[in-house]
């Protein structure tokens, strides 16, 4: 049996926390993601789980690393100024490959910015905020429906690839109301378990870090059921650091690479709509998608052939299908809540020279279907009388 549901993109965030098995939440309120606190602070004690506001940002970040090492699954939920706080704790759960979901909603930047008010600025704060080579997992849905179902798969993302996982949101989708239909006897996505267990021999001690040369993640046992050391610094298999071995150093930060990297086209999530004549592609995420996908609708009705290419999973880029995009059509057009963020990563994949056109807007207000319509007349015309 299913039921329909009707509520916010932060309430949806923290109800499929749960459902995915989320049994702490560290964080601290800041606009516009406190509603996922809010609700979490209410339903978490109702299933077990424990719900506590931190001091700061920063030790919301500490918590939930502990929290997962410690056996359960963990997330908190914050802005891009909170974000901006959190990088340093963010980049030790990357080292030490500990589960866990952050979950940034958007809003205009830098600093305070624009509190109440829809942004994407933070596309590349999520890549790159922390320092050191690293790959990472951001997923950022377009509707409520697909929060609720994206953040079941942030989750399990986080347990399977070992790693902290970003889940997107904006302003306006953290706070839009709408209704959507949950299948309880169908779930999506299954659940992804934490291993509680890992069969060891008597004389063996467990090695949560250990790499071998087709980089397989090792399975994460909870601390208590054996003992082993977690180390920001450079660590072998066992977890203790060895910073005077350049062998061990590179082979562990090259296994933090390639067990997101060799496994990008299965992480790899998209939505297209009426690729298969277009001749123009607009590229759309977030918020800014729903517009892009009425204005191709309009545009189709004008007969000009556009379609919609929507990437689910931001990071890693889902390369192979845009070089597809590339090559089949004449133009790729990019609205984008920025100052073209996402454009620029785009254009590294443009290797036959097609007309990329940007569309940006960085003063609080949504890109509208008929800023989008203008650009794909704009560039229809261009095209045509090439």
């Amino acid at each position: 049996m299913g039921k329909v549901h009707f509520m916010s993109g932060n309430e949806a965030c923290a109800h499929a926390a749960i459902k995915a098995g989320c049994r702490f939440f560290g964080g601290y309120p800041i606009t516009p993601s406190t509603e996922v606190a809010e609700t979490l602070a209410r339903e978490l004690p109702k299933v077990g789980g424990t719900f506590i506001q931190m001091e700061d940002e920063i030790a919301s970040a500490a918590s939930i690393i502990g929290a997962s090492l410690a056996g359960a699954k963990s997330m908190t939920a914050t802005s891009g100024p909170g974000f901006s706080l959190m990088q340093e704790a963010f980049g030790y759960a990357v080292m030490t490959e500990t589960p866990c979901v952050f979950v940034d909603v958007m809003r205009g930047g830098p600093s305070t910015g624009l509190p109440t008010k829809p942004s994407q600025g933070d596309i590349m704060q999520v890549r790159w905020g922390t320092h050191g080579d690293h790959q990472i997992i951001v997923l950022y849905p377009s509707t409520v429906e697909e929060v609720y179902k994206y953040t079941i798969t942030a989750f399990n993302y986080a347990e399977k690839y070992r790693t902290p996982v970003i889940l997107l949101m904006d302003e306006t989708l953290g706070h839009m109301r709408e209704s959507f239909y949950i299948d309880y006897e169908d779930e999506y996505p299954e659940v992804i378990e934490r291993i509680k267990d890992v069969e060891l021999e008597e004389e063996d001690v467990f090695h949560p870090f250990d790499v071998d040369e087709n980089s397989e993640i090792s399975p994460l046992m909870e601390m208590g059921k054996s003992r082993f050391h977690v180390s920001g610094l450079v660590h072998d298999e066992t977890g203790f650091p060895v910073g005077t071995s350049p062998e061990i150093a590179d082979k562990a930060i090259r296994h933090l690479d390639s067990k997101i990297r060799l496994y990008a086209e299965e992480i790899a999530i998209y939505d297209e709509y009426m690729l298969t004549d277009a001749e123009i592609v607009v590229v759309a995420y977030g918020s800014t998608a729903r517009a892009a996908l009425r204005a191709v609708k309009m545009a189709r009705g004008d007969k000009i052939p556009v379609g919609l290419f929507k990437p689910i999973t931001i990071w890693p880029l889902p390369s192979s299908r845009i070089k597809n995009l590339f090559k089949n059509a004449q133009a790729l057009i990019v609205p984008e809540l920025n100052m073209g963020q996402y454009v620029q990563e785009l254009s590294k994949l443009n290797k036959g020279n097609k007309y990329i056109e940007s569309l940006t807007k960085v003063n609080g207000e949504l890109i509208t279907p008929e800023e989008i319509l203008n650009s794909i007349i704009k560039v229809w015309i261009q095209i045509t009388e090439m």
